[in-house]
């Protein structure tokens, strides 16, 4: 197709041109008010000069007609396979694309975004970004209209129509049904972090949406890192307070799930989750040195130099009975708190260690025997033995010899040795690779030169001394843990004597072995998401080759065969593309872990509503139709000065788009035509004045 326009091209600027005129016009209105002879002339002769001056030309341009472009945006996401949202979205886009196809000129690409609504790396649904990417490679004068078909839920809408930068309507073709209702929890309120073992609180609210206030109550069930459900009753849309308690230091995953509606949309948003990190507060310690010697500085220097450890430290030197010719200005006058400690504040304690510590009359059985009964019921001991312990003053002799695991045989060896992680400790999380060391290594470790002979009665030997004999046991009992030292040479480490040892680490270790820290149980299963990855870790003592159990996020269920390593941790990697919770079971332990969003935007309101893209489709000029309703809208092409929709029926513009391919100018006025014109005008003015 040709169009011809006009075209002017002034050979002097407009303003000089606009002046000109002026006295132009002046000069003729005076010559008329005269009644000069010649006056048509010379408007004839000075018109002819404008329009010499203004040189206007015609152009004809010879057009090609491009196709106008509708795109047609389909959200796939997971909210759309709610009820009849998947068949209603399929026959919507076949019946526009057959009428749009049907339309001469009109060229329809289909965008469909959205799958990944609820990715690892992506949360909610986003359509209008895969639009923009579309417009990137086209000609905006090209397009003629937008049609998404979608549930209306989609959290990338821009703030206004001009984001776009189209001039063409915006069409919403709704799926979903419009009595729509569904139930809701949320979390209105949660911590971060929290301290072990002290109460923790959250706050949520269960809603029914989209329906009439049924009030009432909901049971809820309340999972702590995939454990027994507990339940909880809450009222319907009233926020409510929901306490817990951390029973580990890392992150532990709270899940919670409120009973279903019944004709309720989803089930996905009764269910919520969220990770909150355990830290410990201050340890508390209870040191019982006995027999000054060399190494009781370095046991207090280790721990005191952990800031997170509130250490209280006795040195019982002799009995208070004792009469040794000592002053009695030289005597403390503080009795030793013996019943304050190990009977009133005894349970304050997260860890107590006797070291080198021997029967002398200053602790009284009965309190020995709280202390044995403090580690049945949850406590923790850790005992460095001295030579005293192979003698009838060992604390082995008293009500606490039922609970250590080592029984002394009355031998003390006193020989060089190297102290070596046993084939056990080899895969005991508190000795395994202990200090950087690889599995199966032999020790560079500094000597120790003495060992105390003991027959170990039960327990897990990790560490062996002189002769492969017994140098550190643990073991459990009732729900406590103890810890037996078989020598007290540890400090030759600290003072780095034939190149010491990890003395730091290994005290390190066994401390929080006795606290129960998670990340040192001897049996235990883990799981974390690393760059899409789904990492499973086993710990066990025993040499074998689990089977792993894994539910997916989307209920689907995958066994997936672990590799034993030399450390006593068996690995495997899984690919983790699906966002959500990970249940991890080997049939005795069992894990949750989370990749994505724990409470994806996707499933927030899953009800169908076009109040999301309300005030673009005002702006554009486009509607909403909802399909359950008109599930054929009619679709005609209609000018940009005319309403884009009307009743049962959407509209494109009709974009005309075009590219020009050629250019021809012809000057309107040629040379000499001009030239005739001009100096006839003037003669001619001339000739009539003169006569």
């Amino acid at each position: 197709m040709n169009a011809v326009s006009i075209h002017w091209a002034p050979l002097l600027p407009w303003e000089v041109l606009a002046v000109i005129g002026a006295l132009s016009f002046l000069l003729i209105a005076f010559a008329l008010f005269r009644r000069a002879r010649g006056a048509t002339w010379r408007i004839l002769a000075l018109g002819g000069l404008l329009l010499a001056l203004a040189n206007p030309s015609a152009i004809e341009e010879q057009r090609e007609a491009l196709n106008d472009i509708v795109f047609v945006l389909v959200d796939d996401s997971q909210s759309q396979e709610l009820g009849p949202r998947s068949q209603q979205t399929q026959d919507a886009l076949a019946h526009t694309l057959e009428r749009l196809e049907a339309l001469e000129g009109t060229e329809v690409r289909v965008i469909r975004a959205g799958a990944d609504a609820i990715g690892v790396e992506q949360d909610g649904t986003k359509l209008f970004s895969a639009l923009g990417e579309a417009l990137s490679s086209v000609s905006r004068q090209q397009v003629s209209g937008v049609i998404v078909i979608s549930d209306g839920q989609i959290h990338d809408v821009p703030e206004n129509f001009a984001a776009l930068g189209i001039q063409a309507p915006v069409h919403l073709l709704l799926s979903g049904e419009e009595k729509e209702f569904d139930r809701r929890l949320t979390v209105v309120q949660a911590p971060g972090f929290g301290i072990v073992g002290q109460p923790q609180s959250l706050k949520l609210i269960v809603e029914d949406i989209g329906s009439e206030d049924r009030g009432g109550l909901v049971e809820l069930q309340i999972r702590q890192d995939g454990q027994d459900p507990r339940l909880v009753r809450v009222p319907v849309g009233v926020e409510q307070e929901i306490e817990f308690e951390l029973d580990r230091r890392g992150p532990s995953v709270l899940e919670i799930e409120a009973e279903p509606l019944t004709g309720e949309l989803s089930l996905a948003n009764n269910r919520t989750a969220i990770s909150v990190d355990g830290v410990r507060d201050r340890l508390r310690v209870l040191l019982v040195s006995g027999e000054p010697h060399a190494g009781e500085r370095a046991w207090r220097n280790i721990l005191k130099s952990d800031p997170s450890v509130d250490l209280v430290h006795f040195t019982i030197l002799r009995p208070p009975e004792k009469q040794d010719g000592t002053p009695i200005r030289e005597l403390s006058l503080i009795a030793f708190p013996t019943r304050e400690l190990f009977e009133l504040k005894l349970d304050e304690f997260d860890l107590v260690i006797f070291d080198r510590y021997r029967r002398r009359g200053v602790l009284p059985s009965i309190y020995l025997d709280n202390i044995a009964r403090y580690v049945e019921r949850g406590g923790a001991l850790l005992e460095a033995v001295g030579p005293t312990f192979a003698t009838p003053l060992s604390l082995y002799r008293t009500p606490l010899g039922r609970i250590l695991p080592v029984e002394p045989t009355g031998e003390i060896y006193e020989a060089g040795y190297r102290p070596k992680v046993t084939e056990l400790g080899e895969r005991h999380p508190v000795t395994a690779t202990l200090g950087g060391r690889k599995a199966n290594d032999p020790p560079e470790w500094g000597q120790w030169f003495r060992h105390i002979s003991g027959d170990s009665l039960r327990g897990s030997i990790v560490m062996s001394g002189l002769d492969d004999r017994p140098l550190l046991v643990l073991d459990r009992v009732g729900e406590g843990r103890v810890a037996q030292f078989m020598s007290d040479h540890m400090w030759l480490w600290s003072r780095g004597f034939d190149g010491g040892g990890p003395q730091a680490e290994l005290l390190r270790r066994i401390s929080h072995w006795l606290m129960k820290e998670p990340e040192l149980e001897e049996e235990d299963l883990r799981a974390s998401v690393v760059d899409g990855r789904l990492e499973i870790t086993r710990r066990s003592l025993i040499v074998d080759n689990p089977e792993i159990d894994v539910v997916l996020p989307s209920g689907t269920q995958q066994k997936v065969t672990l590799e034993p390593g030399d450390d006593g941790v068996a690995r495997a990697s899984i690919d983790a593309s699906e966002a959500g919770l990970y249940r991890i079971s080997d049939g005795v332990l069992s894990a949750v872990t989370a990749a994505g969003p724990l409470n994806p935007r996707e499933f927030e309101n899953a009800l169908s509503s076009a109040v999301p893209m309300q005030a673009l489709l005002k702006d554009s000029g486009g509607t909403s139709v909802r399909l359950a309703k008109n599930s054929e809208p009619g679709l005609r092409k209609v000018s940009p000065s005319r309403d884009q929709f009307g009743r049962n029926w959407i509209g494109i513009r009709d974009a005309r788009g075009y590219v020009v391919t050629g250019v021809n100018q012809v000057p309107l006025l040629p040379a000499i035509l001009l030239l005739f014109v001009l100096v006839g005008g003037a003669i001619a003015a001339w000739f009539r004045e003169g006569h």
